[in-house]
């Protein structure tokens, strides 16, 4: 039975304009799904879950690498690799599963994804030598995306039109609480016990999620199923590519200084290392903050959610880089930084799905790669400009301008939409 699609499905020009005003438009409260807020709520809280679980296979890696290096005998900047093994594997998955995939179930696949995730990371945990090791981050990778895009498309359908946004923040705040308690957790056991144990408690939480994805979730009877011709539509439209170069230069910024936080906060602030895992905390205290705030925001209007998210996150990295020798602006200012960061998410990933049409998909599973790119790119350059010998607070800096640099990309891309003629 054919699945609609959560939000219009007119002409590319339609909805890159209504894009910039739907959040306040005279919708109805009642969400398209037809299943009891009880249900629905179940249904976000397992789509988190699986979030959760993502996040911390994502990054509880690198508090490992050198447990890593030293089982499988390899240096620890060879170790590193699996990281990049990892992130590969989101940028190639999500265009391509989203596409195949176009014609399942968004029930079936989302349950498919994350029965794929959950083998990738036991072939972690068994993973015999280091290539083997890197083969199974790449599987535990591909999901990844296309997981988060169809889950968001799921949300937003299940909340309706006018708590779309708030939907999509709650389902990607399991990304942020990975940062707050499982990445903290998975690694101390990891240390105590073997880094392996911290990749089985991901396995553990993925077979959490398949089965309360099995119980709870929704035949969504209501969503449209495309193919992926249709799917690949979406790299057809400007306003997708403008939305995703937004988060690439804009997160890029935020990564840059996240990079290098521990090193800023014990060489420039003179933190004690002892208390840099309380700063980390509070950045993932921030990043929590932000989804609630960003869903909040964006179910209002896209367009500011993003515009603002992109301003406060450059004022605050700026004063990251001007205040850092002062421990207590330090740390309030490294909770804002991730709290402003993190506001984008909810309304980047709902702007996608407006502007994409009937190829929402691919469009929200893009998004996660984007991300991955920006994360690549912005340690990159903080590492550029720290080896130049320019200091540990240079990447703040650099994380500043990158956040304006999204801010003008933003102004381009909302200009661009309203000059378009609304067709009659």
């Amino acid at each position: 039975m054919p699945e609609a699609p959560t939000t219009t499905t007119g002409a590319p020009d339609d909805l890159a304009i209504d894009v910039l005003d739907d959040a306040t438009s005279d919708v109805a409260e009642r969400p398209s799904s037809g299943i009891s807020s009880r249900a629905r709520r179940l249904t976000i809280l397992a789509l988190a879950l699986g979030g959760f679980g993502i996040g911390t296979t994502e990054f509880v890696a690198m508090g490992l690498l050198p447990n890593i290096a030293g089982s499988l005998g390899v240096s620890e900047p060879t170790a590193g690799h699996v990281i990049s093994a990892y992130a590969l594997g989101v940028v190639v998955g999500a265009p391509l599963i989203a596409a195949l995939t176009a014609r399942m179930s968004r029930r079936v696949l989302l349950i498919a994804l994350m029965v794929a995730f959950t083998i990738g990371n036991l072939a972690t945990v068994l993973a015999p030598s280091y290539g083997l090791l890197l083969v199974a981050r790449f599987v535990a990778g591909l999901p990844h995306g296309a997981y988060f895009g169809v889950a968001a498309l799921v949300a937003a359908h299940l909340a309706g039109p006018r708590h779309r946004a708030k939907a999509v923040g709650q389902v990607m705040l399991g990304l942020s609480v990975a940062n707050v308690v499982g990445v903290p957790a998975a690694a101390w056991l990891g240390e105590t016990f073997g880094w392996r144990t911290a990749f089985a408690i991901v396995v553990a939480i993925g077979i959490a999620t398949v089965v309360s994805l099995v119980r709870v979730l929704p035949s969504l009877s209501g969503m449209t199923i495309t193919d992926p011709l249709t799917e690949l539509g979406a790299l057809r439209r400007s306003q997708v590519w403008f939305t995703l170069v937004i988060g690439v230069v804009g997160f890029g910024g935020m990564f840059a200084f996240y990079t290098y936080l521990n090193s800023a906060l014990t060489s420039v602030t003179g933190l004690p290392v002892s208390i840099v895992p309380i700063a980390l905390m509070l950045y993932g205290l921030g990043m929590v903050t932000g989804n609630f705030v960003g869903g909040w925001a964006a179910d209002r209007n896209v367009s500011t959610a993003i515009l603002a998210g992109l301003s406060t996150s450059a004022v605050a990295l700026a004063a990251f880089a001007v205040l850092a020798e002062n421990a207590w602006a330090a740390l309030i200012l490294t909770y804002l930084v991730a709290l402003t960061g993190t506001t984008m998410i909810p309304a980047l990933q709902t702007r996608l799905m407006d502007v994409a049409a009937d190829a929402q998909t691919l469009a929200a599973a893009l998004n996660h790669s984007a991300l991955n790119i920006a994360n690549a790119a912005g340690a990159f350059l903080g590492g550029v400009v720290v080896g130049a010998g320019w200091g540990f607070l240079s990447p703040a800096v650099i994380g500043a301008v990158l956040a304006v640099g999204g801010i003008a990309v933003a102004v381009v891309a909302f200009m661009t939409a309203r000059r378009r003629p609304v067709p009659a």
